[in-house]
């Protein structure tokens, strides 16, 4: 007979919150009757100033399989949380989700940006991409390094080695699941490994909470500087001469339907 669910919720309580507000933003998206296109990470958007879209592309989900398929592994991956003897704990897991999504998310630009650039796939000019399976892919490939005997738990029915779960679960999604996001689950990947190997290091506290000051400022700046919503405390001066013409994405009225409309459809990824 298993444990019951409050002592794993206390002994997950990091695992815990992320689920909880993951579920919470999930229920709001559907009853305001939200598309993933207004919260969700796209080239375009970024282009337009909408960083504050890494944060709420990482929590939002279209679907409940999506939310479910997500926390399920996210709680299997709450362990993390009880290895403080191994160099991890509740405060490594705190500290290095803030960079996984900010940094996954950053990773999945620079690929569009390369791919509509280098390579002229403009298809990838208006995907968009949701859901916070390159933090899940992420946190799969750190625990992969640091205690490859573990195994990962899906649904309570499917067991994966954990030494082998994140390249599994790359290929399994992108057959499985069309639309699955295979550059977001690879940033993800990418990420965990420069953690697990310590490339990127040095989190402590300070930090953590630094970090999350700065994303807090840029997430209230960039919905202010992009239009998206108005923060009446905040005011930004203009660095353009209204009187000079303007092109591109800098064009006056509304410049998201004069780019949008030009562009190919795209489609949805979910990460």
């Amino acid at each position: 007979m298993g444990r019951p669910l409050f002592y794993e919720i206390l002994q997950k309580p990091a695992t815990s919150c992320i689920i909880g507000i993951c579920s919470v933003i999930w229920f709001y998206i559907q009853k305001k009757n939200i598309g993933y296109s207004h919260v969700g990470l796209s080239y375009e958007a970024a282009r337009e100033g909408q960083y504050w879209r890494l944060i709420t592309s990482a929590f939002s989900h279209i679907s409940i399989v999506h939310l479910v398929f997500n926390i399920s592994a996210l709680w299997s991956l709450g362990i993390i949380e009880q290895l403080g003897h191994i160099g991890l704990g509740i405060e490594f897991y705190i500290h290095y989700t803030l960079v996984l999504i900010v940094l996954s998310g950053v990773l999945v630009l620079v690929a569009y940006h390369v791919l509509i650039r280098r390579f002229n796939i403009e298809y990838f000019r208006r995907v968009t991409a949701v859901g916070y399976s390159c933090v899940v892919f992420g946190w799969m490939t750190i625990l992969a390094v640091k205690q490859p005997s573990s195994k990962l738990e899906l649904f309570g029915v499917l067991s994966l080695p954990i030494s082998f779960a994140p390249f599994e679960s790359l290929i399994f999604t992108s057959i499985i699941v069309p639309q699955a996001s295979f550059l977001g689950h690879l940033s993800g990947i990418i990420v965990g490994y420069m953690i697990a190997w310590g490339l990127i290091h040095g989190m402590s506290n300070y930090w953590a909470v630094s970090m999350l000051g700065w994303i807090a400022l840029a997430f209230v700046f960039s919905l202010k500087r992009s239009g998206t919503c108005d923060v009446p405390f905040i005011e930004i001066e203009p660095v353009t001469d209204p009187s000079l013409p303007t092109v591109g994405f800098l064009a006056s009225g509304n410049p998201r339907s004069l780019q949008m409309n030009a562009l190919p459809l795209g489609g949805t990824d979910l990460v």
